[in-house]
């Protein structure tokens, strides 16, 4: 049976579709062999592929690439996705709008077809860009844009609707204000947050004075020309997975770790965390100190 491995790539920049064709997509990765040691300054087999629905799922579209991509001497290398050696599919007719669709990675760090490395992401800002650059017109937001007061990390409604982070991280501080308390803020998914950010202020209330990573993203604004954006919460776990997910484009280090707004419901003492090494959660204690980003619906 082929090795899986996890695949040693990150992407860099998810694709910049309103300036290029519709037919491509740019992609860039850091290859490292299985023992983890760059790959640097060598040819490289790659074959990409676009799965539909899953991970697992239907290949719609697969290529490979000759001449071989090149690594440089970061082990940076720099793909043209739709420009390959085409074995499935047609790029350009990949309906975006019917995903979600995932990309499969699998490497040969010697440069031939022995792909022992591999590694699936799902596809969300990518196809959005393409599928918006194919459109009549652009009338939606779209991951990766300037806007609200911070960077869009999650669109729906074809871009009239999503969740904004703030540009920075608010730093280190506590879940509470103090003391330990059932807050009920219990809620997962979009706008959860939001609810699970007022009841833990009303729960806290000023607690000890120190502030505490609800109240942080309460009363945490950007102002933008003239317009005051002062509508930002502490992000439930679902919403800072889809926030992980962006990490790459968001330039959000691997090492951190970010606050919920879920407390666990079996210990009082407990909150929800995500790290942004794997997006895994834990529970520490809510008078650890982690990091904060606030954001904001639109």
């Amino acid at each position: 049976m082929k090795k899986l491995a996890t695949l040693f790539a990150v992407i860099l920049i998810a694709i910049n579709a309103l300036a290029q064709s519709p037919e491509m997509m740019s992609y860039q990765c850091v290859i490292r062999n299985s023992g983890g040691v760059l790959v640097t300054n060598q040819s490289v087999g790659i074959r990409i592929s676009i799965l539909h629905s899953t991970a697992t799922g239907t290949v719609v579209y697969q290529e490979t690439y000759n001449p071989k991509p090149q690594t440089n001497a970061n082990g940076l290398v720099s793909l043209e996705i739709g420009s390959g050696v085409v074995s499935v599919g047609t790029f350009s007719a990949i309906d975006w709008a019917s995903g979600p669709y995932f990309l499969k990675t699998e490497t040969d760090p010697a440069g031939g077809t022995n792909y022992t490395i591999t590694g699936t992401t799902q596809l969300l800002s990518v196809p959005y860009a393409i599928y918006a650059k194919t459109a009549e017109s652009v009338t939606g937001h779209y991951i990766g844009e300037n806007y609200g007061g911070g960077i869009v990390f999650y669109v729906s409604d074809n871009g009239q609707h999503g969740l904004i982070v703030a540009p920075v991280t608010g730093g280190l501080m506590r879940w509470y204000a103090g003391t330990s308390t059932h807050t009920m803020a219990l809620g997962n998914g979009i706008g959860a947050g939001k609810t699970n950010t007022a009841l833990i202020i009303a729960s806290q209330g000023y607690g000890d004075g120190n502030t505490y990573a609800a109240r942080y993203c309460n009363e945490y604004s950007v102002t933008v020309g003239d317009v005051i954006y002062a509508d930002w919460y502490l992000p439930s776990k679902f919403e800072l997975t889809l926030m992980y997910r962006q990490k790459a484009l968001l330039g959000i280090g691997n090492g951190a770790f970010y606050w919920s707004s879920n407390e666990n419901s079996a210990f009082i003492s407990e909150a929800f965390e995500i790290g942004f090494v794997n997006g895994g959660f834990d529970t520490p204690g809510k008078s650890e100190t982690e990091t904060v980003r606030p954001i904001r619906m639109f």
